[in-house]
């Protein structure tokens, strides 16, 4: 029996090679290695799958980002927001920030500078269940960038 190995990664920078397990012999067995769909078909096994919604909030910067990530936490929790990214404008930073949430757990970073030429703006990508009300949704990020 292998035991796994550990690696160290940051801000999920890790090499192509090891997320696809390139050079470890899988890809000499891949006639067994069936996806979640296929096992279900070979099984006789149907089921619906969740429906999912997304849009983009456009906004202009962000003056208070600290102030901006703490009310999104809160409007995740309260419209049960699956997933939130983008990068936002904050004037004074030469770089863009961004913004990467996964439920409540929100980590903005400063990634890159804005390139020449580039617009400077704040630009989100909601996703949801298909149900998530988006016009409340819209309504509530606005009001936090404000």
């Amino acid at each position: 029996v292998r035991k796994p190995r550990m690696i160290e990664a940051a801000n999920g920078a890790v090499p192509a090679s090891v997320l696809l397990g390139l050079g470890v012999g899988t890809e000499d067995d891949i006639a067994n290695r069936k996806s979640h769909h296929e096992m279900e078909h070979d099984a006789g096994e149907e089921h619906d799958h969740d429906e999912f919604a997304s849009f983009v909030v456009e906004l202009g910067p962000i003056v208070d980002p600290a102030g901006f990530v703490a009310k999104l936490k809160d409007i995740v929790a309260a419209h049960d927001v699956l997933r939130l990214k983008g990068f936002a404008d904050v004037p004074g930073k030469p770089m863009r920030m961004l913004i990467q949430a996964v439920g409540t757990r929100i980590d903005p970073y400063f990634d890159r500078a804005w390139a020449a030429g580039e617009a400077r703006r704040t630009r989100l990508v909601v996703i949801g269940l298909d149900h998530l009300d988006e016009a409340a949704v819209r309504a509530a990020i606005v009001a936090a960038a404000a």
